[in-house]
């Protein structure tokens, strides 16, 4: 006789239980994990109810699995309602392309929505899957908490703000293989039709070896939220945290990110070192915190071709958003979804019609693994060292020296404040005159 398949429960029991050797910190339950699976469906936890976390709810809710959303967790109550809200509409055709609800699949009751520093523990606890969308400051100690309690995960980029940080993300990855907890990052150009067609092209042979590269990302910038009376640093800072380094990691990190992945991954490494340029040319009040709005970082890989690296936040300048690798045999434009050789010639175009939705991909493929009780997905690590290599061009710019990927990394440098609370002291405070210390290239130094 065959042996019989383990079901879905079996996967998600077996991927739960099985570190208990591996932590020192106690797991749920078992009584608790079998309340939550006892049915068929896989039910998942979102953590981050913003728009990017209403967004991937969402999209985890629209795959053809069985999925419920179970509980949410955020720090401020009126985001969680706002989330709440948009995911119960009578009318989903804004993130679905055609009307109708999802209303059957979700089972958030009220003691199920968690508010607070703490409230992501709570939320874990309930569900299979954690979807994991704050700001990314906080995203270590939640990925390490969805990995002691034996989750599988869906991550928002970027993973971390800082080295140690990524450090905390490398160490919970490892765990996580071991335990076969399926982790997707989110990415998206991992799973975009173009990108994937170009990259095996490229595996194939079709320019040669890579020479160099270039990436883009300039754009007239984000959104601000103003300081309000009565709120406290903390506060001020999560509202307008796209502005703060220890939440938010500069746009270089938060955005820029997306192309400097692409790279890595077409190269199949991360560099070596880099060295870079940046500041404030136009974004300069108190509103704008600490960050840049521009950066440019030349980045250095083993073999020694270099990815030129821009990003701005400037309105009225150029905008683009691309990647481009140059071969010893042709060039990858990625934007133009094409391959031309040293003629200028089209050597392989990319049907756009084929084009999908990556974001709503990456969650097909990882509930669709989940559902068959497989272990598939191990994303953590590429995006740690991606995230890490955004981190080191801020550093880069920050401080005009010469950085080392592996040496940055391990360094232990830590933009956390000491405690995540409403009165905590904050790593970056404004001045009499609300503007907040900003790096200055040649002054401010990370190793002697």
């Amino acid at each position: 006789m065959k042996p019989s398949t383990p079901t879905r429960r079996d996967f998600l029991r077996k991927t739960t239980l099985a570190a208990g050797s591996l932590m020192t910190l106690p797991l749920v339950t078992d009584a608790g994990y079998f309340q939550s699976s006892a049915d068929d469906s896989i039910k998942i936890a979102l953590v981050g109810c913003g728009g990017r976390g209403t967004g991937a709810a969402m999209q985890a809710l629209l795959t053809k699995q069985n999925v419920k959303l179970v509980a949410m967790a955020d720090v401020f109550r009126d985001r969680l309602d706002d989330c709440y809200k948009a995911l119960t509409s009578d009318d989903i055709s804004e993130w679905s392309g055609s009307k109708g609800n999802l209303k059957d699949r979700i089972l958030v009751k009220e003691e199920n929505k968690f508010v607070g520093f703490d409230a992501y523990r709570k939320a874990m606890q309930l569900a299979d899957v954690v979807i994991l969308t704050t700001p990314p400051g906080f995203r270590p100690i939640h990925f390490e908490e969805a990995v002691k309690l034996g989750k599988h995960v869906f991550m928002e980029k970027p993973l971390a703000t800082d080295p140690a940080g990524i450090k905390r993300i490398l160490d919970a990855a490892e765990i996580a293989k071991q335990k076969k907890l399926n982790v997707v990052v989110g990415l998206q150009r991992h799973y975009q039709n173009s990108y994937r067609e170009l990259y095996k092209r490229l595996k194939d042979g079709m320019i040669g070896d890579i020479v160099s590269s270039q990436a883009w990302w300039n754009s007239d910038g984000v959104w601000v939220n103003l300081r309000k009376p009565n709120m406290t640093e903390m506060e001020y800072q999560l509202r307008n945290w796209y502005y703060f380094n220890w939440i938010c990691g500069d746009h270089i990190v938060e955005q820029h990110i997306h192309n400097i992945d692409v790279i890595n991954w077409f190269k199949g490494g991360y560099p070596v070192k880099a060295q870079g340029m940046g500041g404030r040319e136009v974004r300069k009040g108190k509103d704008f915190g600490e960050i840049f709005d521009h950066h440019y970082v030349e980045f250095q890989y083993a073999d020694g071709s270099i990815l030129n690296s821009q990003c701005r936040h400037i309105k009225g300048t150029m905008s683009k958003v691309d990647e481009q690798l140059v071969g010893t045999k042709g060039t990858i434009y990625c934007g133009d979804m094409n391959i031309r050789g040293r003629d200028g010639k089209v050597m392989y175009q990319f049907d756009k019609e084929k084009e999908n939705n990556p974001y709503q991909t990456e969650h097909d493929e990882l509930f669709e693994t989940i559902a068959r009780s497989e272990y598939k997905f191990a994303d953590a690590d590429n995006g740690a060292r991606s995230t890490m290599t955004a981190i080191l061009g801020r550093m880069a710019t920050y401080s005009g020296q010469v950085l080392e990927f592996e040496k940055t990394m391990n360094s232990g440098i830590s933009l956390q404040p000491a405690r995540y609370a409403w009165d905590a002291d904050m790593p970056s405070k404004p001045d009499a005159n609300g503007l907040y210390a900003i790096a200055v290239p040649g002054m401010t130094k990370y190793f002697s």
